[in-house]
Formats: structure tokens, sequence, C-alpha cells
């Protein structure tokens, strides 16, 4: 069965650096998009970064840009978010996903994500 496994959270100052990694087996990987999502508790969870089974094309959330890096390995059947300048508003669990159904585009609902990692928890301090 597909599996995602999450690693890489942990807890940081503002102003500070992350990367998480997922690591994919049970689908051929390099057929699907792939996307990381968060929710901080009380709130909906929301999609942060996705990328194109290629890695030719990503999605930030508009708040995000330019503090987050969303990039793919398919040797190692591996997404990657590379987060920095953290804020305490990225405090969250943070989750990989992979859609149902693998294409082209970069899906951008979490309605199309059938797959999920799950979690690891981030932390950031003021």
């Amino acid at each position: 069965q597909v599996q995602l496994v999450e690693s890489g959270g942990g807890l940081v100052q503002a102003g500070g650096s992350l990367r998480l990694s997922c690591a994919a087996s049970g689908l051929t990987f390099s057929n699907y998009a792939m996307g990381w999502f968060r929710q901080a508790p009380g709130k909906e969870r929301e999609l942060v970064a996705a990328i194109s089974w290629s890695g030719g094309g990503t999605y930030y959330a508009d708040s995000l840009k330019g503090r987050f890096t969303i990039y793919r390995d398919n040797a190692r059947k591996s997404v990657y978010l590379q987060m920095s300048d953290l804020k305490p508003e990225d405090t969250a669990n943070y989750y990989c996903a992979a859609p149902v159904i693998a294409s082209f585009g970069i899906p951008q609902s979490q309605y199309e994500y059938g797959y999920w990692g799950q979690g690891t928890q981030v932390t950031v301090s003021s």
C-alpha cells in the first residue's frame, strides 16, 4: 500500500530554517505530483506547496512565497520542503500528500489528495 513518511520537524527559533522530507513507497512516485499541507490547532488544513511529477512546476501559497521551497528527487522517491525565515505563525503539523490520480497538473485542493503521511510537527518559538 502507499506509505508516505515525513521527517525533519522540530523546534526552531523565529528566523531559523528547517527542511522537511517525505519518503514515498507503494506508488510509482515519478508519476505523481506531491504536496505539503499544514494544519495548526483550531485551523483548517491548508496547502503550503505542491510540485508536479517532474519537478518542473510548483505551486506555493501566496503568503509563503520566497520563504519555502519545494523540490523532489524521483530517484530517491522523496519530496522536500525547505523552510526559511520561519515565523511563529508557521507552527503546525506538516503533512506530505499524494493525489489520488497521477496527472500532469498540480492539484491544489486537499480533496484531490488521497494519500497522506502521519505528519511532522514544526514549532517556531518567538
